[in-house]
């Protein structure tokens, strides 16, 4: 259940690198015990919006605070309170995987036989229990992501940051991170998760913040946000310009985009009216879906490839 206690706190945050406005003038807020995702395309201002929350790097402009505390003066306290799993690979290559979490729960002032309690049973959890004495540099890069996960957790913190955690995961490591993900959810830890899987935000935000050239375009619960911008149902068919002059008749207020030589319709009409048009009108090789977050994403963001 999420409280109404504000955990994290944006006030027109920016952040400008030279010339360049990476985050623009945002304001949000992160309840205690959320899961908030940020969703955007590459450079969108998401991992720079994160990395201002955990003090990595300074606002140029804003306000911003972590549990009542300013991330210009407190940095310390926060980091203290804080777990991060960053996008890139930052474990220390000269150390092995049990190292890694025992030296790293150090910063945090836990005791040596607590860090390797604490480390065993993260490493139990994600599976990597056979790798404990492994260099980092024998992991594939889906133990250095589940690695990173663990090592983000050794502190027991409130606050959970995730920079796309799931990134080069297979399916069954994923699902496991989206276990833990559900049961911290369960302990009231606040988590703000950036990814570009779209399903994975639908599953596990309880809201989202559709980021673009630094700017919130858009936030809301998923379900909410499909419900507001897509409609119940999509249908996929092969691209007819005759068949879209029809579908126009049918459906007057209508989006269609064409996909290459494929086209979606997109109607905030009822579930269940594409079924009766393609019973008047046989058409092969169509498909009719559930709309979902990824077709809100693409109508708010577009569909061309961004810039990193």
């Amino acid at each position: 259940m999420v409280s109404r206690d504000v955990v994290i706190e944006a006030s027109g945050l920016t952040k400008k690198f030279d010339d360049f406005t990476a985050v623009d003038h945002i304001d949000f807020k992160v309840y205690k015990g959320e899961c908030v995702g940020f969703l955007g395309p590459n450079g969108a201002g998401k991992t720079t919006t994160v990395r201002m929350i955990y003090c990595f790097l300074p606002p140029t402009d804003g306000e911003l605070t972590v549990a009542g505390l300013s991330v210009n003066k407190q940095c310390r306290e926060i980091k203290g309170m804080v777990g991060v799993a960053p996008q890139e690979d930052n474990l220390d290559p000269d150390f092995t995987v049990i190292k890694n979490l025992t030296v790293y729960a150090r910063y945090f002032d836990i005791s040596k036989d607590e860090a390797l309690k604490r480390a065993d049973e993260q490493l139990k959890f994600f599976q990597l229990e056979e790798k404990r004495e492994v260099p980092i540099m024998a992991l594939s890069t889906g133990m250095k992501r589940r690695l990173i996960f663990a090592r983000a957790l050794i502190n027991q913190p409130q606050i959970l940051l995730l920079d796309e955690p799931t990134t080069g995961l297979d399916p069954q490591a994923r699902h496991l991170v989206w276990d833990e993900v559900r049961h911290l959810k369960k302990k009231q830890v606040t988590i703000i998760l950036t990814t570009h899987y779209m399903d994975e935000a639908e599953v596990l935000c309880d809201r989202i913040l559709i980021v673009d050239k630094g700017k919130i375009i858009e936030e809301g619960a998923p379900a909410e946000l499909v419900k507001k911008h897509i409609g119940e149902d999509v249908l996929e068919l092969d691209y007819d310009e005759k068949l879209i002059t029809i579908l126009k008749e049918s459906f007057p207020e209508a989006r269609v985009e064409k996909l290459g030589d494929r086209m979606q319709i997109f109607t905030d009409k009822p579930h269940g009216v594409f079924e009766e048009f393609l019973k008047e009108h046989p058409i092969q090789n169509v498909a009719i879906r559930k709309a979902n977050v990824e077709d809100v994403f693409l109508k708010l963001t577009g569909r061309g490839l961004k810039e990193e």
